[in-house]
């Protein structure tokens, strides 16, 4: 959503600095209906771990708040790359790090989940991204989930880091010139609306089509989504 957004926006005439912190501050707020739909659906198949989710939250929730806060005092340009390489970095890690063996079981040290999971929401707030992007990788490789896991909980964590994420944008947001018409801080209501309600009932899709993915060829769809868009926002691909 987030880069979609940004390239409408740009197509608009809206000048880069406004446009892609709107996109990140409602991106964020699209992600709290659409998350709760998909957490839904994935604890319906039982595929969120709600004891690590809980955790990962709390923290997540309150590095968004702060990387929010960082992102609206950063110029426009550097957020499009910051966004564009955090997405690219975590397709290649993705991509080239050996699979956890199948038969290790998920991280469930609270202390070592608050760790990961409060330093990813500040990245989160700072490129707008509401956490699956980022914390799917985390959660496959370094706290070894299996991957109908890791999108699951991701699902629940991106309920908290949203709402930390959007907070920020709307607190830091409120009397910037040039934002739209309908706009409470960076985030647009109209925008919001429209994405809304069509990605909650897509989200459902979604679930069902992971579901019947085996879990490779999930992992490589991910990827290659991660990488495209990656170099597109910095610049490398037309």
């Amino acid at each position: 959503m987030t880069p979609v957004q940004y390239w409408i926006y740009i197509a608009m005439g809206v000048s880069e600095d406004v446009a892609i912190k709107v996109a990140f501050g409602t991106t964020l707020f699209v992600i709290l209906p659409t998350a709760m739909s998909s957490t839904l659906g994935h604890s319906r198949k039982g595929a969120v771990i709600w004891r690590a989710a809980i955790v990962l939250s709390i923290a997540g929730a309150a590095g968004s708040l702060i990387g929010a806060t960082i992102a609206t005092h950063l110029p426009g340009g550097v957020l499009r790359i910051i966004f564009g390489l955090a997405i690219l970095a975590g397709g290649i890690r993705m991509l080239t790090a050996k699979p956890p063996k199948i038969e290790e079981e998920p991280v469930d040290n609270p202390l070592l989940l608050a760790v990961y999971g409060f330093p990813l929401g500040i990245v989160i707030g700072v490129t707008g991204i509401g956490g699956g992007v980022l914390m799917i990788p985390v959660m496959v490789l370094l706290l070894k989930f299996r991957m109908h896991q890791a999108v699951g909980t991701s699902s629940a964590l991106m309920i908290a880091t949203s709402t930390g994420g959007v907070i920020g944008y709307i607190i830091n947001g409120l009397g910037v010139e040039g934002l739209f018409a309908y706009s409470l801080g960076y985030v647009n209501l109209i925008s919001w609306l429209a994405l809304a309600v069509t990605s909650v009932p897509m989200a459902q899709v979604g679930v069902r089509a992971s579901h019947r993915l085996p879990a490779r060829e999930l992992k490589y769809i991910f990827v290659a989504v991660m990488i495209g868009v990656g170099l597109k926002m910095i610049g490398v691909s037309g």
